[in-house]
């Protein structure tokens, strides 16, 4: 262990002043104590014994470094825990190795999943995620987007909030942008959005075809656009399946609580519908429990269902039938598109791709 050499002040009289001397401590090795300066590229270089031009190319993975060389310079960087400084890396590189996510909420295991597809792919390119939300406002989406001017190489946009005039005024300066569920896929910016629309029919027509008559929707937040969509499924598949049949639809947000406040009103109703399709599946989670505290019995006297098919959705009693949407995938895709747009400026072309929505049939709507 490095020792530290210690000059003691001299005695003094009890004439002098009182304030003490503070102890003067010799300059110890780079990483000899905690509290020491953190190591430099220049401690590196000395330590490995090359320039530090060439530690620079091996932080920042040029190709013109000899095997041996990069192996040593690494063993001297972790002997040393240093830490190359993002800053100067940028300057260089003009790259942050930063991606920006825009999305509407944070809360619940949709954006859950959707943040862990993203962060898979990012880490696997050696690049971090600063994740924001607009918390369903149109002004602070524009504000996160202005926030992370500088601070990203790109961004995934997620926001019902957004036009293409508040989404281009507030973007940042030559920034790849990619969309995930947008109604702004013309744009001009590559988008992902999952088939929404295809979703909320197939799953309506399988309560058709299950032989049930009164089907009630509980719809998400009203300027959401996957909502929407989901929405609109529903009404076209009633239409054309069911033509002259009413209409059921409850209001909701996509939380837990509006899927029980929407159940507990269905609970309460002289004639309660035969199905009821719920615009997510927390929507749906929270119809359950307002069932069940009813008395309530799903499917037996309502069959129930949901969209998205969340990971919890297989676990909750009876098992949830749902519409399969692959999150991780969704954002881990999205991941992709942005990262090539990154890795080849001025070179990419807006591409928009739909993912297919699957029907998961499970005990919630009855046997079979």
């Amino acid at each position: 262990m490095a020792t530290r050499t210690v000059a003691r002040p001299a005695p003094r009289s009890p004439a002098r002043s009182t304030r003490r001397a503070q102890p003067a401590l010799a300059p110890a090795g780079p990483g000899a104590d905690s509290a020491a300066a953190p190591a430099t590229i220049r401690d590196v270089a000395r330590q490995a014994g090359v320039s530090v031009a060439t530690v620079s190319r091996v932080v920042n993975a040029a190709s013109n470094v000899t095997p041996e060389t990069r192996e040593r310079v690494n063993a001297a960087a972790a002997a040393l825990r240093f830490t190359p400084s993002s800053a100067a890396r940028s300057l260089i590189t003009r790259r942050t190795q930063t991606i920006g996510a825009l999305l509407p909420d944070l809360y619940g295991e949709y954006f859950s999943e959707l943040i862990r597809g993203i962060d898979l792919k990012a880490r696997a390119r050696g690049l971090h995620l600063l994740v924001s939300s607009s918390h369903g406002d149109v002004h602070e989406a524009a504000a996160a987007l202005r926030a992370m001017h500088g601070r990203v190489d790109g961004l995934l946009v997620m926001s019902p909030h957004l036009d293409s005039a508040s989404l281009g005024a507030n973007l940042p300066q030559g920034v790849p942008v990619v969309l995930i569920n947008t109604r702004l896929a013309d744009a001009g910016y590559s988008s992902f959005a999952v088939d929404n629309h295809a979703g909320a029919f197939a799953m309506t027509r399988h309560l058709v075809q299950r032989g049930h008559h009164r089907i009630a929707f509980i719809g998400g937040p009203a300027n959401n656009y996957e909502a929407q969509e989901r929405l609109r499924g529903y009404r076209s598949a009633l239409a054309e399946l069911r033509p002259g049949t009413p209409e059921l639809v409850f209001d909701g947000d996509f939380t837990e609580e509006s899927g029980w406040r929407a159940g507990s009103e269905i609970a309460m109703l002289a004639e309660r519908p035969d199905a009821v399709f719920c615009g997510n599946d927390m929507m749906a989670i929270g119809c359950l429990a307002a069932f069940a505290e009813a008395g309530v019995r799903v499917p037996q006297d309502i069959a129930l269902a949901g969209f998205d098919d969340i990971p919890i959705a297989r676990y909750v009693t009876p098992p949830l039938t749902t519409v399969r949407v692959r999150i991780a995938d969704l954002g881990g895709l999205a991941l992709e598109r942005l990262a090539g747009a990154i890795d080849n400026p001025g070179r990419s072309t807006a591409q928009h791709q739909t993912l297919r929505a699957e029907l998961v049939v499970r005990q919630s709507c009855g046997p079979g």
